[in-house]
């Protein structure tokens, strides 16, 4: 009787990951994102350019459409910074959209980087766009999407998504958003980043900053239950050279500031920083199943971040 009653505990358990992991998500909708944003009208997002701004104000479109919220005029934190290599001054702006939580003041902020390199050197094609598809319309795309379900589904903490630019240029606006954030940064319970998380030939997605807040490991894990992407722990330990991504993408400006953060995205593949990371359709079961991981991670954190 025993053993029948826990093979029953089982089956039970995995009924419920398949039935937590259904679809939230409107995978087309995601996908057209992810193709307007990574299309070759807008020649790479480099920051500074016209494209750029194109980029900007068709996420700022998508937050007025959902009716959201916004600490920043009409979603748009201004700064500027100089470029490292051409040393002029330029323009960033960061689009930032605000949920109100119906429990606790404390928020999550969830971030990606709307920028890429822009146009370069042209590859063996002839082709010198550097389209950004998986760094980072993919994050950006996913960034936008949730923001819609978290404005149809109030969460019990805040949520800020702050869709980011100049990344390229060296986290310019993470570290602007940190250095001029609406709240106390004390309020943020953590910071999730997601930059690259589109593609991966092993069907992997990494979460890095585990080895610093380990007390989110457990959530982690739980929220992957049923998914068909697999969820990989590391790329977070310290003295490990270029394998440690603790300061990799914009989650770095957080971390600095001692703000916990969690990382998703993709092991470097041969289209990084290349002509060739454009929209890939065999892709698209991939980026899809990452995104759900990735909300259904953000849910779970939702509901147990003030116990941890």
């Amino acid at each position: 009787m025993r053993h029948h009653f826990k093979v029953f505990l089982i089956i039970a358990a995995l009924f419920s990951a398949q039935n937590s992991f259904s679809q939230s998500l409107d995978g087309d909708r995601l996908w057209k994102h992810l193709e307007y944003l990574a299309s070759d009208e807008m020649k790479g997002r480099e920051s500074g350019t016209k494209e750029n701004l194109l980029a900007r104000d068709y996420i700022v479109a998508q937050f007025e459409e959902m009716g959201l919220d916004s600490q920043y005029p009409d979603f748009i934190q201004e700064f500027r910074f100089t470029d490292r290599r051409s040393q002029k001054s330029i323009g960033g702006y960061n689009v930032v959209a605000f949920v109100p939580g119906t429990e606790s003041k404390k928020i999550i902020v969830v971030t990606a980087h709307f920028d890429h390199v822009g146009i370069g050197r042209p590859n063996a094609q002839g082709d010198s766009i550097y389209n950004g598809s998986d760094d980072n319309a993919s994050g950006t795309a996913a960034l936008i999407e949730m923001a819609r379900y978290f404005s149809e589904n109030p969460p019990q903490h805040s949520m800020l998504f702050a869709a980011l630019d100049a990344e390229e240029k060296g986290l310019q606006g993470a570290r602007a958003l940190v250095q001029d954030f609406p709240f106390e940064l004390e309020q943020v319970l953590l910071n999730v980043n997601m930059d690259m998380i589109s593609r991966n030939d092993k069907n992997e997605i990494y979460v890095s900053g585990t080895h610093y807040y380990p007390e989110y490991k457990e959530i982690l894990e739980e929220s992957a239950l049923g998914s068909k992407a697999k969820l990989m722990f590391g790329h977070d330990i310290p003295g490990t050279g270029s394998d440690d991504w603790t300061r990799s993408s914009d989650h770095g400006a957080f971390f600095e500031e001692k703000v916990p953060h969690l990382y998703f995205g993709v092991e470097d593949h041969e289209d990084y920083h290349q002509p060739s990371d454009e929209v890939r359709q065999k892709d698209k079961r991939f980026f899809l199943d990452v995104a759900e991981l990735i909300l259904n991670s953000l849910k779970n954190i939702d509901q147990k971040g003030s116990n941890l």
